[in-house]
């Protein structure tokens, strides 16, 4: 069910990069190398003795700790804890792999359901009532699918902060009882698309504990939805390719789809990445739209019956409106966002940002396909401190100038070592360099395109071809990237690719330890000198996600058998110790996904533990991590295949009898201390 409304079956159909260029496997394949093998050779052997007995499709027999108390909707950990020990930030007893129908938190922890769909935040909406929901009712609830979630200060009102969420999809067959799949309701596609699009709410701290609750009717508080007016930027804004019938100046949309995660930026704005776009728009006939997977036939939600724009037949532009970074002010409940096309067109899982050492803004995001490539934006205009309007103003135009790049990966063993066992190549060494091809420039002057062939605004609508032509590497579904603010380096979530190796697709060497990558793998990335604006750098494998008994795994030479299992890394976040957490997405190991966190530096570097699991066909997503508090969006619960509003696979989080209900989770620690410290 998952893959029908989310992405659209994305992969179950014909993978969208037929180009030549080099593939990731082609890179890493000598990752899992001498050097590997030198920092945990012990382990590696005790595994590798035992590797036969991991079952595929079970639980894995590895295990980090004995299971840890669950949390159930406002409930808690069991019992005291004890005195876990760990890199700092990280030491709490890990949650066990499990299936249970709850988010399972550690000992010594409680929770809280923070906001859920359908929740009124606007003032006039009414409460939430699954047998009576309506579009106007929806356009002031909070939406459903949370994926991305900020936290940003609300100055002068101590105790609250303004909670942003994107709503990525809807699942009308867990919304709407009933639902006929071949014929819905103009009423239940219009509930849908109220319920796409992003929210922002004040929240409010309990003085004595971590729990948050929404505050509804703030004069903060905004719905953005699939009807809302966005203001297209960048060189693509005004060009013939994003003219409709609707829009003639090309400069303006409705609404935003497939919100997955995002980013906030230092000048205090956020930024969401349109990623599944492809699956909304239906009766595509051209390359460029073969490209970026959109389907010739009628689409799953047939919104397209009762809107033009969604049928490429009639409205062949509308689908190029789509597909990009969109940058919002969640101070401004009356600002128009933006769509930056200068950040590219294609699947964006996340856009996060840093400053480079005069203050310009760059952007890294990875476009969530099989086969395709991550791209890195520098700007060229210095961001300005305060907040007056004239800083504002300006910080808002900060990603309509600067340069586009996409990554390129070296490996450095002979092809002939490489034969995507994972057997180590000579020079012992799984580590490699890489450059960022620049694609287009955009200054205050114009536009001017790096590739032969395309214009300006043709790289910023086709950026797939754009790569393509550059000879950029192929990823295993590159998601999000996250650059530590401790450090520096950058950590690119991939989270798999089942399709490498197979047939006549691209085969494994430098760039993956293995074929049929269904439990993806972490990379660490580090710019030339340590500068966010460098156009070189070097790279290594940080994770090789998985059981740890699978001598295939590897957790950056950490002792394999002091690790939590880990399968399908989606989106990752820093906390304030420099320690990585990963949130799962489809977790091939047969147990429930979780949120982990992993040490990246010091003796302990490589250290992953799971702090929690989420209930039944849920997603792990846009974790936050505080001092004192850890925030996961728990996306599509009970999203099993046969699920129904009438027949629910999952419960939660408001128990037999409820519907089941997207929400917003908060965990913190009993006695009001810093998370694992």
């Amino acid at each position: 069910m998952t893959c029908r409304f989310r992405c659209g079956d994305a992969c179950f159909h014909e993978v969208p990069n037929t180009s030549d260029n080099e593939y990731v496997g082609d890179v890493i394949a000598g990752a899992l190398s001498r050097r590997s093998m030198m920092r945990a050779a012990a382990v590696v052997t005790v595994a590798a003795a035992g590797a036969g007995a991991a079952g595929v499709a079970g639980a894995p027999s590895a295990q980090a700790a004995p299971a840890a108390g669950k949390g159930h909707g406002n409930g808690h950990g069991h019992g005291k804890p004890s005195k876990p020990q760990g890199a700092r930030g990280l030491r709490f007893t890990p949650v066990a792999p499990n299936t249970d129908d709850t988010v399972t938190i550690p000992d010594g922890y409680r929770q809280n359901v923070v906001i859920r769909w359908g929740e009124p935040i606007l003032r006039g909406a009414p409460a939430f009532d699954p047998e009576k929901q309506s579009a106007k009712a929806q356009a002031g609830q909070f939406g459903y699918n949370n994926d991305f979630l900020a936290l940003l200060p609300l100055r002068g009102e101590h105790g609250r902060q303004l909670l942003v969420a994107n709503h990525e999809y809807t699942d009308e067959v867990l919304m709407f009882r009933g639902y006929d799949p071949e014929n819905p309701t103009r009423e239940q596609v219009e509930i849908a698309w109220a319920a796409h699009g992003l929210s922002v709410v004040a929240v409010e701290e309990e003085k004595r504990s971590g729990r948050l609750t929404g505050v509804s009717r703030h004069r903060l508080n905004r719905r953005v939805t699939a009807t809302t007016e966005f203001r297209l930027t960048g060189p693509a804004a005004g060009s013939d390719l994003l003219k409709t019938s609707a829009d003639r100046s090309g400069r303006k949309v409705l609404g935003t789809l497939n919100n997955c995660s995002g980013g906030t930026t230092p000048w205090g704005t956020t930024l969401h990445g349109e990623e599944n776009f492809n699956q909304y728009f239906a009766n595509a006939s051209s390359d460029t739209d073969k490209r970026y997977g959109i389907g010739t036939g009628a689409t799953e939600r047939k919104w397209e019956r009762f809107d033009k724009r969604f049928d490429i037949a009639q409205e062949p532009n509308e689908v190029h409106r789509f597909g990009y970074v969109v940058e919002l002010d969640p101070y401004d409940p009356d600002s128009t966002p933006r769509k930056h096309t200068l950040l590219g067109r294609f699947k964006h899982e996340a856009a996060t940002v840093r400053l480079t050492h005069d203050g310009r803004p760059v952007v890294y995001t990875g476009d969530d396909e099989r086969f395709d490539y991550f791209y890195k934006f520098v700007g060229s205009k210095r961001m300005r401190h305060g907040n007056s309007r004239w800083a504002r103003e300006h910080n808002l135009s900060l990603l309509d100038e600067g340069t586009l790049y996409v990554a390129k990966l070296s490996g450095d063993s002979p092809a002939i070592e490489i034969d995507g066992s994972g057997k180590l190549p000579s020079d012992g060494e799984f580590d490699g360099s890489g450059r960022w091809i620049p694609l287009v420039t955009a200054t205050e002057r114009g536009a001017v395109s790096h590739v032969e062939g395309m214009s300006a605004e043709e790289v910023c609508v086709f950026t797939r071809l754009a790569g393509d032509k550059v000879g950029a590497t192929k990823m295993d579904r590159p998601e999000d990237i996250e650059p530590s603010p401790k450090t520096g380096k950058v950590y690119v979530a991939l989270t798999n690719n089942t399709d490498r190796g197979v047939d006549a697709k691209p085969k494994p060497d430098e760039a993956n330890p293995r074929n049929a990558n269904k439990h993806g793998h972490v990379l660490e990335l580090t710019e030339r000198w340590n500068r966010a604006d460098a156009t070189s750098f070097a790279w290594s494998l940080f994770l090789v996600a998985g059981d740890p008994e699978d001598p295939a795994t590897y957790f950056a030479g950490f002792p394999k058998d002091r690790v939590s299992p880990i399968s399908c890394p989606d989106n990752v976040a820093f906390d304030d110790h420099g320690n990585l957490w990963i949130s799962t997405d489809g977790n091939a190991l047969g147990t429930h996904d979780g949120l982990f966190g992993v040490a990246t530096k010091g003796d302990r570097r490589g250290e992953l533990k799971q702090f929690l699991t989420v209930p039944t066909g849920a997603e792990t997503c846009g974790p936050l991590v505080q001092d004192r508090r850890v925030l996961v969006a728990v996306q599509h619960p009970g999203e099993v295949d046969g699920a129904s509003v009438e027949e629910p696979a999952s419960t939660w989080p408001d128990g037999p009898g409820k519907i089941v209900r997207p929400a917003v989770v908060a965990v913190w620690r009993e006695d009001g201390r810093d998370i694992g410290v």
